[in-house]
């Protein structure tokens, strides 16, 4: 989102009334939830040239998917050394360096970076002519390479992944010292420096393979529509569509950050982006401070698992697997929509509950107006789509969609992208895409840790031999683990980790493959909303000025259906679009439909009325029967639906009654 659609947007606020939240209060909110935002305020030079770095970047990643015949490992090379780069001389050491200069050692470190990077993608051919013999040299670097990764990725990403991934190498390097069913032969230093600096199964594996081709360009697609104002759009379209309905800003919170997720990477800043519009919006019609939050933190997340544009880990799912990014896009849409359907039904019985109104139809944009100014900038989100169904590479579709957003951009003079803009944007797609690079980075070091020791066998078995070999309590402890990990680390690095490990248990209980690593992104996605670490969660929290734990467990129990859809598809995988028959795959969204329904009731304490803790139980009870596709669960899933609306139908006649004679 552009400075100039911030201004517009705070202006639109302050003319229906509403308190708005500046630009600096949001960024300084981002900052303090989100490490990626933490980022210094560069001048004159140093500017100067990290605004270079950026752009070439860009630049680099733009020829490599249109004209470029690079190796792909020695992509990754130049891919990792741009991100060390802007890294070291964005962020600062600690959160008290923000709004310092980078220093001498800052400049020192971004040079070590470019030339480790630069001494592999050069003496990498002569090594592996010599069958993968290594030097003193070539492992003295690589260990400054493991150093400086894993520093990089503290900066910008946090604590958490680095110190996972030193335990990692710990693991591998002290197997024989370990006990039980961990013990392994373990490998020497050199050997481990080896596999994670020389071997395509480490620091320069898959992971940051996707983060170079697909990641990056999708990002830098993400940074082009908002320079063109497409964020804009979103949002005014929203306020149209479902601004005048009951809650409706929470519905408007709902379109907007979905929209604005599937290009956006992190739900924190996602949160930030909609939320400094929605959440003083829907404070003003009556939602409790909390509970807007909550709404903004849950539809910001969930943008991460709405196709087209999925979150950084679908791409890297599409690699693991070996699958058309098509067919995870396909995979994920009827569990995306069930997860927003949750959502919206949570919020409107809210509102109804409360007796919530819209906002006035007067003070809301017009669809049409709105469409006939800036739709043409939909036409390369199309071009998009049809490009990715038509199994095209993400690369190439995401390359031309960026040339068509160029062009389309020209159709309207308010626009319009001129060299500023353009140059604006490369930078901006580039200083995105670090975290998400540099993430990666570090995961291929656990990846390398797990390959050459056997780790991921090791811990399915035992997940195996905690559940009983038994379906329900492997996906259990698949979740847990999915939620841990994802503990203040960015979603791709989660679900790397997660899918590495947990995904093989549930494999070899006979779950399809596709649908295994579909779980665990979920879990790592929703990590983003599950407190003790809920970033997401608590970005809302101080928009909205509201205790963050309570905007956190508000958020869990808004997204209470969402932790269930998982567990919904690994039952019906027709779900997941696993069925040749369209029959049954409409049988089981329409059981599913019903079933989140009868959750977000009993979630809300409210139905056609207020309900009463029989009927509160009686529909939990629906929703998880209606969870199974069987016809006999739906058949009493229903009837306990039945039951309960027949019971609130008749209790309403009967105080609609009463309240006739009495006014009679």
């Amino acid at each position: 989102m552009t400075e100039e659609d911030k201004s517009q947007e705070i202006a639109t606020l302050k003319e229906m009334g509403v308190s708005a939240l500046g630009t600096e209060d949001a960024d300084e909110i981002l900052r303090k939830f989100d490490a990626e935002a933490r980022v210094r305020k560069l001048d004159g030079f140093a500017s100067k040239i990290l605004t270079g770095v950026a752009v070439l970047m860009s630049v680099f990643h733009l020829y490599m998917a249109g004209l470029g015949t690079m190796p792909t490992n020695k992509q990754r090379m130049l891919h990792l050394a741009f991100t060390l780069v802007i890294i070291f001389l964005s962020y600062p050491f600690s959160k008290k360096g923000s709004k310092k200069g980078a220093s001498i050692i800052d400049f020192m470190l971004a040079a070590v970076g470019l030339i480790v990077n630069l001494y592999i993608f050069f003496a990498i051919d002569d090594i592996s002519a010599k069958a993968g013999l290594v030097t003193q040299t070539d492992i003295i670097l690589g260990t400054i390479t493991i150093v400086i990764v894993l520093e990089a990725a503290r900066r910008c990403v946090g604590y958490e992944l680095p110190l996972l991934a030193i335990a990692f190498l710990a693991y591998a390097y002290l197997g024989p010292y370990l006990p039980g069913d961990l013990m392994h032969r373990g490998y020497s230093f050199e050997r481990l420096v080896d596999h994670m600096f020389i071997s395509a199964e480490g620091i320069y594996g898959i992971a940051l393979g996707v983060s170079s081709t697909f990641i990056f360009l999708f990002i830098l697609f993400g940074a082009f529509l908002g320079a063109t104002g497409l964020s804009e759009l979103f949002t005014n379209a929203s306020l149209a569509i479902a601004g005048h309905k009951p809650g409706g800003p929470a519905k408007v919170a709902i379109i907007a950050s979905g929209l604005l997720g599937m290009i956006n990477g992190s739900a924190a800043a996602n949160v930030v982006t909609t939320g400094a519009f929605t959440i003083p919006l829907m404070k003003h019609v009556g939602y409790q401070a909390h509970f807007a939050g909550a709404v903004e933190a849950v539809a910001s997340t969930g943008g991460q698992i709405m196709p087209p544009v999925m979150g950084a880990a679908a791409f890297i799912m599409a690699e693991f697997l070996g699958i058309p990014y098509k067919t995870v896009m396909i995979t994920a849409l009827i569990p995306a929509i069930l997860y927003y359907l949750a959502v919206w039904i949570n919020v409107d019985l809210e509102a109804r509950k409360l007796g919530l109104k819209g906002l006035p139809k007067d003070q809301l944009p017009d669809a049409k107006a709105e469409l006939k100014k800036s739709g043409h900038l939909l036409l390369p989100i199309v071009l998009l789509m049809y490009l990715l169904l038509a199994d095209y590479t993400p690369a190439y579709s995401a390359f031309y969609s960026i040339l068509a957003l160029v062009a389309v951009s020209f159709f309207k003079k308010h626009t319009r992208m001129n060299l500023k803009s353009l140059i604006i944007s490369l930078d901006s797609g580039a200083r995105q895409a670090v975290g998400v690079a540099v993430a990666c980075a570090v995961v291929g070091i656990i990846v390398g840790v797990v390959s050459i020791t056997g780790l991921g066998l090791q811990l399915a078995n035992m997940i195996l031999m905690l559940s009983g070999g038994l379906l329900i309590p492997t996906l259990f402890l698949t979740m847990v683990a999915c939620m841990i990990m994802g503990m203040g680390m960015p979603t791709s690095a989660a679900y790397i980790v997660a899918g590495t490990v947990a995904a093989p248990a549930m494999v070899n209980l006979g779950v399809d493959p596709i649908v295994a690593h579909m779980f665990v992104l979920y879990y790592a996605v929703l990590s983003a909303i599950t407190p003790p670490v809920a970033l997401a969660a608590y970005a809302g929290a101080g928009i909205a000025n509201a205790p963050p734990s309570k905007v956190g467990w508000t958020a869990v129990r808004l997204g209470l259906a969402g932790f269930i859809v998982p567990f919904m598809f690994v039952f019906s995988p027709a779900l997941c679009a696993q069925s040749d028959s369209l029959l049954i795959i409409f049988r089981c969204l329409a059981t599913a439909t019903i079933g989140i329904y009868c959750l977000a009731c009993s979630i809300q304490g409210y139905m056609l009325k207020n309900t009463d803790y029989l009927e509160r139980a009686l529909l939990f009870a629906s929703a998880l029967l209606l969870i199974d596709g069987g016809v006999i669960t739906d058949a009493a899933g229903f009837g306990l639906l039945a039951i309960v609306w027949v019971k609130q139908k008749a209790s309403s006649k009967k105080a609609a009654a009463l309240q006739t004679a009495a006014t009679e």
